[in-house]
């Protein structure tokens, strides 16, 4: 007979074991508000909590910063809502003093909309100030914390966050198909106001009364076991390292490559700390350089490098070191990898004082 992978053939995820993984991820948002599962990849779950709570009448401030952001006003003006957009720089962080304005101009304000960290261009929102400010306005406040969660603190309550929507497969190394929205009392509240749009895999209400309302036993639908296994263990590994000591190291991992993209004689896409992510470093693409063929050049080394997302698509490339990866030895290489494509593609570098910068860092 021949073999086959357990692969194929997982155990069924337990029905009594959703609650407690739903418990164990209140604990790592530090939220008191409810935990859901979305049975797909987070940019549905982004989508579900705008489906849900949008309405007529509704004012919205959405703060753009990549396409994400864009995506999501537009879901908001779907459902009806009044969407006022404040748009960053392209591939920069939302200031303040901008948000204070938009917010200053607007006589009521019922919802803020906010992306926490921007893989898509190694940049980190002000996201407290944000915070505080929708807090003044008495608006809800959604955070779309898929990128952030694990490699940033996401502290819900403490933050005032209503709707935070979180991915497990970057900082903290889960699976990708399997999303989890935090929701407030407030948030459940108005959604009750939005037009009923069930059945529909959008509707927040819907998990909220099939599995919230009826004891968080077993999930609707056919969930996948595999995934729900893969997030088991994904908090087993953050839990047993501590949430501080992961985020810690991501921003470990940020400062080396910062500290070495310097040293190289490149000056890194973000260089303030505060404003950078710790997920992914953005290195700039010289002038005279093709992106595609920097990301063609830096693979010969081994080393998979990303374009940047949306308006700064060809300007930057994006040097990886999320969940697992944020270590030395992925620092190291790409360091190595990118100073040695820039080099070959007639770039003046210095790929010694890089590693030892980052090295440096590191001890």
């Amino acid at each position: 007979m021949p073999s086959f992978s357990p692969l194929l053939n997982p155990p069924a995820f337990p029905a009594s074991g959703y609650a407690p993984l739903a418990d164990r991820l209140r604990r790592l948002l530090s939220t008191a508000g409810d935990v859901i599962f979305v049975q797909a990849e987070a940019i549905l779950a982004l989508e579900a909590a705008a489906a849900s709570l949008a309405r007529p009448g509704m004012t919205a401030v959405n703060i753009v910063t990549s396409p994400y952001g864009g995506y999501f006003g537009s879901w908001l003006r779907r459902g009806g809502a009044t969407v006022h957009e404040i748009v960053a720089e392209a591939g920069r962080p939302i200031t303040v003093t901008m948000v204070k304005a938009a917010l200053d101009d607007l006589p009521t304000v019922d919802l803020v909309a906010i992306v926490h960290a921007e893989t898509s261009s190694g940049i980190l929102n002000p996201l407290p100030e944000v915070a505080a400010l929708a807090e003044a306005r008495g608006a809800l406040l959604v955070v779309d914390g898929v990128a952030s969660v694990g490699g940033h603190a996401l502290d819900v309550d403490a933050l005032g966050i209503d709707v935070a929507v979180i991915g497990p497969q970057k900082a903290l190394g889960g699976p990708a198909a399997l999303s989890i929205a935090a929701i407030s009392p407030r948030a459940w509240a108005e959604m009750a106001k939005a037009p009923k749009f069930s059945p529909s895999i959008l509707s927040l209400t819907d998990i909220k009364e099939v599995w919230l309302d009826r004891g968080r036993g077993a999930l609707p639908g056919m969930p996948s076991a595999l995934d729900f296994w893969a997030l088991e263990a994904a908090l087993d590994r953050v839990e047993a390292e501590g949430l501080a000591a992961l985020i810690a190291q991501h921003e470990l991992a940020g400062r080396a490559s910062r500290a070495g993209l310097l040293a190289l004689g490149v000056e890194p896409w973000i260089i303030a700390e505060a404003e950078a992510s710790t997920l992914v470093t953005a290195a700039p693409v010289p002038a005279g350089i093709d992106p595609d063929g920097l990301i063609t050049a830096t693979a010969r080394y081994g080393v998979t490098l990303s374009p940047g997302f949306g308006a700064v698509r060809d300007r930057l490339v994006r040097l990886d070191h999320t969940g697992i990866r944020a270590n030395f030895g992925t620092v190291i290489t790409n360091l190595a990898a990118y100073g040695s494509a820039l080099r070959d593609l007639g770039v003046t570098v210095n790929i010694g004082a890089a590693v030892d910068a980052a090295a440096a860092a590191f001890s």
